[in-house]
């Protein structure tokens, strides 16, 4: 495996990148809540830099308080941010890694609460597809002052240390907005024509490079696609980086889409690797500066492919960062099968951001992203034997954790398969991504001397023969069967059941559930060409999905032509139906070969009971102690395993 090209050197104006591995801009909300650099974003960038990464970019930091993304964003507004970044900037060249940031501003995709109260601005007042927040309209000379306010952060960047910056064109925030017709309304000097539309983003650069100077070097981050009715496309976004290129930009940095177009931005496993980079390549053969290459770059051999033809010179491989800081070193010394891969869950990176409860990046199959600072492997103090009863995602975290520590670990698994929900949730269409964590996790416990034990259902006796010093729970849960009238009809199976192929399901087919489960379902059916009907008690079905995920299994749902029925309570399962309540009404629904149920998950942990008092130390952990999502299992299995 010939991976040389990756590792090439290469120049962006007068900086010298090492390899073509890029971490590119993604909001991690790691600031401190006034705007300055936190230890914890410290620990987080250094993880990456000493992971063998060419180049990072730092993401979104903010050219005014009123051009707030997210609440905890960087600063650059000010001078007392450069001692800050100047910290960050040290602890990154220690491992001679280059590091440019992102000045940005929002524009009007940001909302009156990230702004403690204000209004947002934009071009003109039109409000932003997720906020749905009407901004107020820029005057001229608002315009003017924010383009100076551009070029002031810049220079405090290149004060600061940075080895570059980069100007954010791109996802639909402030200077996309004045380049795109989707959001520029105006008629005065910004607005129109291409020309005028063109007119922020080019005394933005020009500003810029007066700043910094002639030598510093400027990225230019721009969608190639907005996804968007009125928005630029690809032949236009071509005429865009040419005129950026000719202004004095360094590098062009391609992306897609905008807030509207949001499930293309942060891609779900539905969507094929490297997608934009044909938008990449595209921007290419306009400009004779390099291009960096974005959208799901998740392989190496997917990025060798892309480099090695020309769509692109250095790649951003966003999210799998994120799962594996060390990714690009793990490449060079050929350890391929120890990449922690990227599954495009959305769970944890831009679903904790969003998240209230969280409001910190993270990721689901590295919960120590964003904990770096905190949360470190170390070898245990004294090696113990440890059972774990359990080869789900939760289990097999903490196998090859505590084994890499030293610890002498014996898991043992029902199935014949490792993977528990893991393995079942990797069969509906879209999901095949999760397998690859299965593998991995699998690898590094091998690689460490997990002793896995598959097809043994480990009962108290077995456990305790093993003389463990620590036992972890880790069975996971099984499906809700409800008390419904009629649920022994032998036409009633769970949706486990259909999923796994256990039991064959007739061609009309009814799903009480319309949770994750229950459409996850509808979808394999439907596009097995079974005619699907889902019922659901709540006001809307997938409401515990992630929305860009969301998206494209609804779009998937339509196309098979799945009837949902929400706000419906089943009452009585009958012989070739159900009787259901809808609006205070009672009807039936018949001609249907099966029901399927799937309404939910109960833990199972009857090893507790059986083994408190019986064994020195004993956890529960994920979904046997109580049904939750995956990442919850594997941060919890992670955060016991760093500790025992």
């Amino acid at each position: 495996m010939d991976f040389r090209l990756l590792f090439s050197p290469i120049r962006i104006g007068n900086m010298e990148v090492g390899n073509r591995f890029v971490v590119p801009p993604m909001g991690t909300n790691f600031a401190n809540p006034d705007g300055t650099v936190s230890e914890e974003m410290i620990a987080y960038w250094e993880a990456r830099a000493k992971g063998g990464w060419g180049l990072l970019i730092v993401e979104i930091a903010g050219v005014d308080p009123l051009g707030k993304a997210i609440p905890h964003q960087l600063g650059l507004w000010d001078d007392k941010f450069i001692p800050g970044y100047k910290k960050l900037v040290d602890a990154v060249h220690r491992y001679g890694t280059k590091i440019a940031v992102q000045i940005h501003h929002a524009g009007r995709q940001t909302s009156s609460d990230t702004l403690g109260g204000e209004q947002p601005v934009a071009p003109s007042p039109v409000p932003c597809f997720i906020s749905r927040e009407i901004p107020r309209e820029l005057s001229t000379e608002e315009v003017y002052e924010l383009i100076e306010k551009f070029g002031d952060a810049a220079a405090r960047a290149r004060e600061a240390g940075f080895d570059a910056i980069e100007i954010h064109g791109a996802h639909g925030y402030l200077v996309a907005q004045f380049m795109s017709q989707h959001a520029n309304k105006r008629v005065d000097e910004f607005g129109g024509s291409l020309y005028n539309r063109m007119k922020f983003a080019v005394e933005v650069i020009k500003d810029t490079r007066e700043k910094v100077g002639g030598s510093f070097p400027i990225i230019f981050r721009m969608s190639g696609d907005e996804r968007v009715v009125d928005g630029r496309d690809i032949e236009e976004s071509k005429a865009v980086a040419s005129i950026v290129e000719d202004v004095g930009v360094n590098a062009v940095h391609v992306s897609t889409g905008v807030y509207g177009s949001m499930p293309y931005v942060i891609p779900p496993a539905d969507i094929p690797p490297g997608f934009i980079l044909k938008d990449a390549g595209e921007i290419k053969k306009a400009v004779s500066i390099p291009v960096i290459g974005v959208g799901k770059i998740n392989d190496p051999f997917l990025a060798k492919q892309a480099i090695r033809t020309g769509k692109a010179d250095l790649l951003a491989w966003g999210r799998q960062s994120l799962a594996d800081p060390n990714l690009p070193n793990k490449i060079a010394g050929g350890r391929i099968k120890e990449i922690q891969p990227c599954i495009a869950c959305n769970q944890g990176c831009v679903g904790y951001i969003f998240n209230p409860d969280k409001m910190r990046c993270s990721c689901l199959v590295n919960p120590f992203c964003g904990r770096e600072y905190k949360m470190k492997i170390e070898p245990a103090t004294q090696p113990r034997k440890i059972v774990i009863v359990g080869g789900g995602p939760g289990g097999l975290e903490a196998a090859w954790i505590a084994a890499s520590r030293g610890h002498n670990v014996v898991l043992f698994e029902k199935e014949q398969n490792p993977g528990g929900q893991f393995r079942i949730g990797a069969i509906p269409p879209g999901k095949q991504e999760l397998a690859k964590a299965i593998t991995y996790y699998t690898y590094m416990g091998e690689k460490y001397g997990v002793d896995f034990r598959f097809g043994i259902e480990a009962n108290a006796d077995q456990i305790s023969a093993e003389n463990p010093d620590v036992v972890i729970v880790a069975t996971g849960a099984e499906p809700c069967i409800p008390d419904i009238p009629g649920v022994d009809n032998p036409k009633v199976v769970t949706a486990i059941d259909i999923i796994t192929g256990k039991k064959d399901a007739g061609e009309k087919v009814l799903i009480i559930g319309g949770g994750l489960v229950g459409c996850e379902t509808a979808d394999l059916l439907g596009e097995h060409g079974h005619k699907v009907t889902l019922i659901e008690t709540l006001t809307e079905v997938a409401n515990d999905v992630q929305e860009s995920v969301k998206h494209f299994l609804m779009l998937r749902l339509k196309r098979h032509e799945v009837q949902i029925a929400t706000n419906t309570t089943v009452k009585e399962i009958i012989q070739d139906g159900v009787k259901i309540e809808k609006d205070g009404q009672e009807k039936q629904l018949t001609g249907f070969d099966n029901i399927i149920i799937a309404v939910g998950a109960k833990p199972v942990n009857n090893l507790k009971q059986q083994l408190e008092g019986k064994v020195p130390e004993l956890h529960v952990i994920g979904d046997a102690s109580e049904p939750r999502k995956a990442i919850d299992a594997i941060e919890e299995g992670a955060s016991l395993a760093i500790k025992l």
